[in-house]
């Protein structure tokens, strides 16, 4: 019997970019009269979030969260700026996609495919079934899940610690009238402040949640954590052998 095909793993980095970073910069840089005006500027940005998800779909048969959230964030960001809305409603807009991702972690908890294990626990960052086994093997499949509820606990408390912070902070920033070109340089001003006031330490907390995660699965697992992230280099264990 032939070994099935290999799975293609997704690029955190590539997904990042086209759901995140393109999005924001044509919103913020290149939606100007100057360049795409609004509407292309909506258009263009929803294009990279949209194709990326229809390409992770038909490619690895999986739905991408990443490319929702993003497709949701720039289709509210672009909207509110064609409404020529003020920054209260992005304030608004900043602090509920964070609390909306933490309550998505906690409401698909009891639910086949809980969001933390396409947050943390993937291919993209663990040898998913090599664990798997090893769990299965050791008879602590039951042991861990309490170990991802946990951390499925610590990573909803962490977006939903930063929406308040967002919807302050937006409101900072953004005080210019909506459509002009201050008010599109205090949003691109938002996304960088943002990025390092609010992010970078919601990184920090995650890694401690990912750490807390490993730590578990080390113990329950007998694993090594080089045996279970994934190391793209690394040859994929061979199939059983059949009688």
């Amino acid at each position: 019997m032939s070994p099935p095909p290999a799975k293609k793993h997704e690029n955190p980095l590539i997904n990042l970019v086209c759901n995140i970073a393109i999005p924001t910069v044509v919103l913020t840089k290149f939606s100007t009269e100057n360049w795409l005006g609004p509407l292309w500027g909506l258009i263009v940005a929803l294009i990279f979030p949209v194709g990326y998800g229809i390409y992770d779909l038909i490619t690895r048969k999986k739905t991408n969260a990443l490319s929702i959230l993003g497709f949701v964030s720039v289709l509210l960001s672009g909207g509110l700026a064609l409404a020529k809305v003020g920054g209260m409603w992005f304030a608004v807009k900043d602090a509920m996609l964070p609390m909306g991702i933490g309550a998505a972690v906690l409401l698909t908890l009891r639910s086949k495919t809980p969001l933390v294990r396409e947050l943390i626990y993937n291919e993209s960052l663990i040898e998913v079934d090599r664990v798997n086994a090893a769990l299965a093997a050791r008879g602590t499949t039951e042991a861990f899940e309490g170990v991802l509820r946990r951390a499925s606990v610590g990573l909803a408390v962490t977006f939903l610690a930063t929406a308040p912070f967002n919807f302050l902070l937006a409101l900072y920033i953004l005080r210019s009238p909506p459509g002009t070109p201050e008010f599109n340089a205090e949003l691109g001003k938002m996304h960088w402040m943002g990025l390092v006031v609010i992010a970078l330490p919601s990184m920090v907390a995650m890694m401690v949640v990912f750490m807390k995660l490993m730590k578990g699965l080390t113990e329950l697992s007998g694993l090594t954590q080089d045996e279970i992230m994934r190391d793209p280099k690394r040859k994929a264990d061979p199939p059983p052998a059949t009688p």
